[in-house]
């Protein structure tokens, strides 16, 4: 257990009175009820790696939503304090919806950005055994998190998976159910993330530490590093010289403090610097940076992109397999990093003559303002509806549409790729955009996300294997042909 995490199990609720903001009015107003089936509760309470269960188990059953459709459990151990969540499965799904919505929505959110006085944090109840957070300890994300309840545990209708009716698609799919990061392994990096952010706290009080990128924005997999965000203040901060030294104090924190639990920490001196380290029990590995606080911003922006519509996660997961397999996924070997491959296919998937998707900063600009306080970013995904497009396009169609539009339709020297416009817009001539080989625009500070493919030799490389694999891929319609589906799932 962390040497300052006594505290745990002493939850002190915030107050149901505290007033709201216009904005989070607004959002409390259109954002649907999540209600959250047994599996989900579940898999948040008891899927920690190595834990066992404290009190008796029980079997839970298929539950059904709003529209009928039923959403399967496991036979994954179970335990309740009490009764009240059991009784819960036999009230009428109107009762149930009405219920969360007067306990959810009438007490103001939970905010990782605004620092808590010490008599108004709060911590979660202890029932089950783990080696990094102590004896019995484990969140409960349905009673005392909303921030959690919200990000982690999306609407069912958000979460059903297309059908597969060729080959291809059938591939793709499932690749996607057998590598995508459960909810076992995002509970993991969370727990992390709330110790460590009570150890930095002795450290810096006002602090909040944030799960940033592929962890949280829908896109991850079972073999995902954790990024963590430091917010210190929603001010900039100078990162040669402020971020810096704070990294610094962190490492030497971590050194010193929390060698039994956090190996190799290294302070990593880049633009943007960071913190790498290894969280010993759960074998994850974690880069943390001081206040990139437009990290947090599209990490949202991204999430939301992730749950509009049920190809896009399948698609962007086998386009990351498929990067990372022909070498074309790593920026510090000057080729793409994931965020810029993400953009790359909400970007295809926008400028369809039938869009799959919209721009959401353009429909929803409100709720993806740059000015808006980081307090209210977390429920932008729960804010926004489905998107219902008209284009039945199979998987497998829109990957070899995907590799196609980059080997021959995308004019790399004269435009940039734009999520946030939904649309190729032309380069300016701006030093930003200028003789770069490829542009991806940050939707929220407008940077090049591709920096760091800035030898023509690497571009070649990444332009090559988008025809190579287009024409392979188009020929045979096998995902085999340009993949090693046997060894990826064996290596999840």
């Amino acid at each position: 257990m962390f040497p300052n995490s006594s505290n745990l199990g002493c939850p002190p609720f915030p107050p149901r009175c505290q007033r709201k903001s216009n904005f989070s009015n607004r959002l409390t107003r259109n954002k649907p009820p999540t209600l959250l089936s047994q599996q989900q509760i579940n898999d948040a309470q008891f899927h920690l790696q190595n834990a066992v269960a404290a009190t008796p188990a029980a079997t839970p059953q298929p539950s059904t939503f709003g529209n009928g459709s039923p959403v399967h459990t496991s036979d994954a151990p179970t335990s309740f304090q009490g009764t009240k969540r059991l009784s819960e499965e036999i009230i009428p799904h109107a009762a149930k919806r009405q219920r969360f919505r007067s306990h959810h929505f009438e007490r103001i959110v939970v905010n990782q950005a605004v620092p808590l006085p010490e008599e108004r944090r709060y911590s979660f109840p202890r029932t089950l055994s783990s080696p990094l957070f102590g004896s019995c300890y484990m969140p409960d994300t349905t009673e005392y998190d909303p921030l959690l309840q919200d990000t982690l545990f999306p609407d069912p209708r958000y979460m059903r998976l297309p059908v597969a009716k060729d080959k291809l698609s059938q591939q793709i799919l499932e690749l996607f159910q057998v590598c995508q990061q459960q909810t076992s392994d995002l509970s993991r990096k969370e727990l992390c993330r709330t110790e460590l952010e009570r150890e930095i706290q002795q450290i810096f009080p006002e602090s909040k530490l944030f799960l940033v990128g592929s962890t949280l924005n829908g896109f991850g997999t079972r073999t995902s590093d954790g990024d963590l965000c430091l917010v210190i203040k929603e001010e900039p901060v100078n990162q040669k010289t402020e971020a810096r030294h704070i990294l610094s104090l962190v490492q030497k924190h971590f050194s010193t403090k929390l060698s039994s639990y956090i190996e190799r920490p290294q302070l990593i001196r880049a633009k943007v610097p960071i913190v790498k380290f290894r969280d010993k029990v759960s074998c994850v590995e974690f880069d943390l940076n001081v206040n990139n606080v437009v990290g947090i911003r599209n990490t949202f922006l991204l999430r939301t992109y992730a749950y509009l519509e049920n190809r896009v996660r399948p698609l962007v997961l086998a386009v990351k397999k498929w990067a990372k397999f022909h070498d074309i996924n790593d920026a510090s070997r000057g080729t793409l990093n994931s965020y810029s491959l993400v953009l790359m296919v909400l970007h295809y998937l926008q400028t369809l003559p039938e869009p799959i998707i919209p721009s959401l900063q353009k429909n929803y600009s409100e709720y993806f303002d740059p000015a808006i306080q980081l307090r209210f970013v977390h429920q932008v995904p729960c804010a926004i509806p489905p998107y219902f497009s008209k284009n039945e396009s199979s998987l497998g169609d829109l990957l070899i549409g995907f590799l196609k539009y980059y080997a021959t339709d995308f004019d790399w020297s004269h435009q940039i790729i734009s999520v946030r416009e939904a649309k190729a817009i032309p380069r300016s001539d701006g030093a930003e955009w200028r003789n770069k080989f490829i542009c991806i625009e940050e939707p929220f500070d407008r940077t090049n996300t591709a920096r760091a493919v800035h030898e023509k030799l690497k571009f070649d490389i990444i332009k090559a294997e988008f025809v190579k694999s287009w024409q392979v891929l188009q020929d045979r319609k096998d995902l085999n042909c340009m993949l090693p589906l046997r060894r990826i799932i064996q290596k999840r």
